[in-house]
């Protein structure tokens, strides 16, 4: 499995780090784990194009995870891709169809690039065909515990606190080759995730503060320190950890070397701060 990060950020607009995507490689299949502002302008700094993504899975559905799912959606299908398979929580069927329904946000831009002649003699041009359909990603509405067999993997999925009731937030784990790979999403410390990062190869895990910071406890309760990440990571037995998802305020080098400090105090294996564009091997 190869890991590239395309967005280690948070919502803030920052030309450091985009909003959170990160690109699974397994044999022929590229699994997308969320698709934030900025995650498409970095795949394809990357070297991939959008038709190049198989499965697109939505860890929930806060804007800083999901910003750029319809540009990677109209990108992929200008391309003549097939229809982008796509899993998330509800409402991303809603979402979708609000998009790229007749009625969609969108539907004055697909008029227009399918109906109307010159945009047809371009597309015509490129190697496409007539009618031309709208995009139409196939989505599955998906619940925490859900699981999926692809070609050489499996991903498990489990509950974690977030930002329920607004919808249902969620961990990813997925295993291929005897090599385990465990994305948290955003998430609280809970034992759901501990028990799925059990013996992880690379645990890549959310960090939205840094230790000492003085924050309001309902902030506090929901997003874990590095030294809480760290300890967790200890008690699963993972095997490599990964933090990202940082703010503007945590990156400099004083808040490098404070997280550092606390995941070499409390977890023995190798352990870093990702940037985007890092590549991991697993």
């Amino acid at each position: 499995m190869k890991l590239t990060i395309l967005g280690s950020g948070s919502p803030e607009a920052y030309a450091r780090r985009a909003s959170t995507g990160y690109l699974l490689e397994i044999g022929n299949d590229r699994i997308l784990f969320d698709c934030g502002g900025g995650v498409f302008d970095n795949l394809v700094r990357s070297g991939r194009l959008p038709s190049d993504i198989t499965h697109l899975f939505f860890s929930h559905l806060h804007t800083d995870h999901m910003m750029d799912y319809a540009r990677l959606v109209h990108a992929a299908w200008d391309e003549g891709a097939p229809p982008l398979k796509v899993w998330g929580p509800s409402p991303i069927a809603r979402i979708t169809e609000d998009y790229f329904g007749r009625d969609g946000v969108l539907s004055a831009d697909l008029y227009a690039r399918t109906e109307l002649k010159p945009s047809q003699e371009v597309w015509l041009a490129r190697g496409g065909t007539l009618p031309r359909p709208w995009p139409a990603p196939e989505v599955f509405e998906i619940k925490p515990g859900f699981s999926f067999e692809g070609n050489g993997w499996r991903l498990n999925s489990c509950e974690v606190p977030h930002a329920q009731p607004a919808f249902d937030c969620m961990a990813f784990s997925v295993e291929s080759g005897g090599k385990k790979f465990v994305y948290s999403g955003d998430a609280a410390i809970c034992d759901d995730l501990e028990h799925l990062s059990a013996d992880a190869d690379l645990l890549l895990h959310w960090c939205y503060r840094l230790s000492g910071e003085a924050v309001h406890p309902a902030l506090s309760e929901k997003c874990p320190t590095p030294q809480d990440i760290a300890k967790m990571a200890a008690r699963a037995g993972a095997r490599r950890l990964l933090i990202s998802h940082f703010r503007i305020h945590m990156d400099s080098e004083e808040g490098h070397e404070s997280a550092r400090k606390d995941l070499r105090a409390y977890f023995a294996g190798p352990a870093e701060i990702v940037e985007d564009l890092n590549v991991y091997r697993i």
